[in-house]
């Protein structure tokens, strides 16, 4: 197993930690849980430039790295919207376009020898605004900062959305016409 994998592994582990600290009652629980995802964050950062780096990307890296991301931003996305630090309005379409995606992605790596859908920069701002949303909270931002950047988020992630389907339906005719052959 490569070191990028290895790090996003440790990224997964990292989520039951988020949620015991997050529901431990500490006084600092949402600083210190927001923490462990910005740390998530960083460790994200990390085994994308060491992977690319050093040639060591894999089909592995590509299908684990957003799956543990996707974990990561569901259990702070669920959290925060239980405690009340993230509307509903928020997490809703969040989770259906994660949920589609996972889906999706599941999909085209069954029925297509493997084919994944490497991350791009549309999904890559989406996810650093997500983390600075997230940041803004943690930080005690003002409450209409985070706000705005929640929505920034969320316009973004509806952005990245129609991208990943649009390289997904490419990705879809273009292995249908190869069978067709």
């Amino acid at each position: 197993m490569t070191l990028p994998n290895v790090i996003t592994l440790f990224r997964i582990l990292l989520i039951p930690i988020y949620l015991l600290i997050f529901y431990s009652g500490t006084e600092n629980r949402i600083l210190f849980s927001g923490l462990v995802f910005i740390l998530a964050g960083i460790s994200d950062v990390a085994d994308g430039f060491i992977a690319r780096r050093y040639n060591l990307e894999s089909k592995l890296g590509a299908l684990m790295d957003p799956f543990a991301d996707k974990l990561m931003s569901f259990a702070v996305l669920f959290t925060f919207t239980s405690v009340g630090l993230i509307p509903v309005w928020v997490l809703i379409p969040m989770l259906i376009k994660e949920i589609v995606m996972i889906l999706g992605g599941g999909l085209l790596y069954l029925k297509h020898k493997g084919s994944v859908i490497p991350s791009n920069k549309f999904g890559k701002v989406a996810t650093f605004s997500l983390y600075a949303s997230i940041l803004s909270i943690i930080t005690k931002v003002s409450f209409n900062v985070s706000l705005l950047l929640l929505t920034l988020t969320l316009a973004l992630n509806i952005l990245a959305f129609i991208n990943y389907m649009k390289i997904f339906r490419r990705l879809v005719d273009d292995k249908k016409g190869e069978i067709d052959k």
